[in-house]
């Protein structure tokens, strides 16, 4: 039996779409040319939580290069929801200054 220590990667949940709600993007997205803010349904998801343009060239870097782990998105898609809206928070810029 593995022991999990939280980063491994894992297959991705298909439907969950928490990576494509919970943060923001900053490049853009076709539909989006300013980018995405966070917590706003990508308008690339279907209605059923798939990607329109899944290994497209107009697909955003980040999107690419964002790997689903057990950290990341634990054992549900609420569970994905809360820790990405959670990294997102404490990872947002100071808006004070």
């Amino acid at each position: 039996m593995a022991i999990m220590t939280g980063t491994e990667n894992m297959p991705c949940r298909t439907g969950c779409a928490a990576c494509c709600i919970a943060p923001s993007i900053s490049s853009a997205i076709p539909g989006m040319p300013g980018g995405k803010p966070a917590g706003v349904r990508c308008p690339q998801l279907t209605p059923d939580n798939l990607c329109l343009i899944f290994g497209q060239p107009e697909r955003p870097a980040v999107c690419g290069n964002l790997r689903p782990s057990s950290e990341m998105c634990g054992s549900s898609d609420v569970d994905a929801m809360k820790k990405l809206t959670d990294w997102e928070r404490i990872t947002r810029p100071d808006q004070s200054s």
